[in-house]
Order: C-alpha cells, then structure tokens, then sequence
C-alpha cells in the first residue's frame, strides 16, 4: 500500500467500495423494487444461482428425485445476482437478508419460507427423511460438518476469493491472510477424509452436498480463476479422491446446471421446470433455436 488507511472514527457509507460487486453491496436491508416473484407448478419454489450456496440445494433436490421423492419436484427461477434481482420486493419477503438461495414451500397452509442454504438443507432432509444418517453418531458427525461449512465458507468467498479474483486492486496482505486460512481448512478436510469416506461418516449425506460445491470446485480448479493452482489443492490427497467421488454424481452434474447463467452453453439450465429440462431447454439449444 502506497500509504496506511486511517479508519475514520465514524464509517459512512459515501463511495462504492470497487470491484465486481460493487454496483450492489449496500449497508441497509429492504427492497429497492417491487417485483413479484413467479410461481411455478411445484409445491418446491427455488429462487437461486448457481454459485456455490446456490449449488448445495439444486443438487440436494436432484438427489432426492434420483431416490425416487416424487415430492421433491420443483421449480427454480433465476435470482441474477450481479443485476440486483435479491433485493426485488418478492425475493425480499422470502428472504429478508437478501441472499440466494431461498425457497417457497406451497404443500403446507401458509406456504411456508425457508432461507439460508443449511436451513433449506435440513428442512429438504427432514421432510424426505433422506441424507441425514439414522445412526446418531453419525447423524451428528454431519450436523457438524455443515455447520463447519457454514462457518468456513465466507473466509473461502467473501475473504479469499474477493481479495484473489474480484478485488479492485490485488493487495499482498489480505490475499496470503486469506490463502493460509483455506489451507488449513483444506487440511482440516483432508485429515477427516483420510478417516471416512464421507464427512459424516460412511454415508454420503448433506454436509457433502454443503461442503462440494464450495471446497470440491475449488480442488477442481472451478472456483476463483485459477486459486486451485495458487493454493496446490492437488497436495489434499484425500480431498481430491472425496471430490471426484462425488462430482462423478448423475444428480450433481445435473444439479450444477440448474440456475447457471455463465460457463459453458450446455452446462446451463438457467431455469428448471421439469426433469425434461435437461435434454431440451439448455442454453445451448435455445440459443439454437432462436438462431
């Protein structure tokens, strides 16, 4: 830094604090429109993008539809982030804190609301009694390793992966603060992974469906540019065997389509109506089509 930043002794919000996310970091809550949210033909709502939190629960629906939980049909509308759409006033009533993922469940009177990608996880587990462990040993191995998730992510998102890949200027200090602390999150994995072949154990559950899409895609070199080579990932021996394991899913492939507005054509499914949607509404064939 060419010379020290002096916090003031009162912060106020007077400039936009730079880089990709600029346009829509604010300090208040609330909506800034009225938008009405849309409503599909499934009791199950989903209002996402396929970010990593947003991954963890389209992938948790696909595996409950490939268990065969007729139930767990949904609809998935396209929340863009980077355009504003989760402060629109119909988002904001599901979510009040303004984040994807978030989820309308219309079989109970009222509908109920859930938000946060762990609640939404629980209440999707406990309501189809799948992908949590009976045994309580396990079961509660499980518990904590999402709420390890939960915990850990936002030094992986908001702290490495803001500094590394989407920071206005690349400063040295917060980039190898941010780095050390994933390795030893990685390391911490990696250690649990050398024990079982799960997080929870030796059932495949919801703390692996949390944990993948944040610290799987970063070992697959998916996340951040290219953080996988930076942080040497391939080192966490144990990681990348849990990883490729569980990328190898039917379910996570197709869950890591739904709500992808960027990448590849064929890997998105911008939004979900209907298992069909995978052969025939893909980006790429309807931008074919239109053509």
């Amino acid at each position: 830094m060419s010379e020290e930043y002096v916090p003031p002794k009162v912060w106020t919000w007077d400039t936009e604090s730079g880089g990709k996310f600029a346009s829509i970091n604010r300090p208040i809550a609330g909506p800034t429109s009225e938008v009405e949210l849309q409503v599909g033909k499934h009791p199950l709502q989903l209002y996402s993008l396929a970010t990593p939190n947003g991954v963890k629960v389209t992938v948790m629906l696909e595996e409950l539809l490939a268990l065969g939980h007729a139930g767990a049909e949904y609809d998935a509308w396209l929340i863009n982030i980077g355009e504003g759409d989760q402060f629109g006033s119909g988002f904001v009533d599901v979510n009040p804190n303004s984040k994807i993922p978030a989820m309308m469940d219309h079989s109970t009177t009222p509908p109920t609301r859930i938000f946060e990608s762990a609640s939404i996880m629980l209440y999707l587990a406990e309501k189809f009694g799948a992908f949590l462990p009976k045994d309580p040993t396990e079961r509660t191995e499980a518990m904590s390793w999402l709420f390890w998730l939960m915990g850990s992510a936002p030094y992986l998102g908001g702290g490495f992966g803001h500094f590394y890949a989407y920071a206005p200027e690349k400063f040295e200090y917060p980039i190898n603060r941010f780095a050390m602390e994933v390795k030893r999150q990685l390391d911490v994995l990696d250690r649990r992974l050398g024990e079982a072949e799960y997080l929870g154990g030796s059932e495949y559950s919801i703390a692996d469906m949390a944990v993948w899409p944040w610290y799987g895609l970063l070992s697959q070199g998916k996340i951040y540019d290219d953080a996988g080579t930076f942080l040497d990932t391939a080192s966490y021996k144990n990681v990348k065997r849990w990883t490729d394991q569980i990328a190898a899913r039917p379910a996570v492939i197709r869950g890591r389509m739904v709500n992808r507005a960027f990448g590849p054509l064929d890997e998105q499914l911008r939004e979900r109506h209907d298992a069909s949607d995978f052969d025939t509404k893909t980006q790429d064939k309807i931008e074919a089509a239109e053509s």
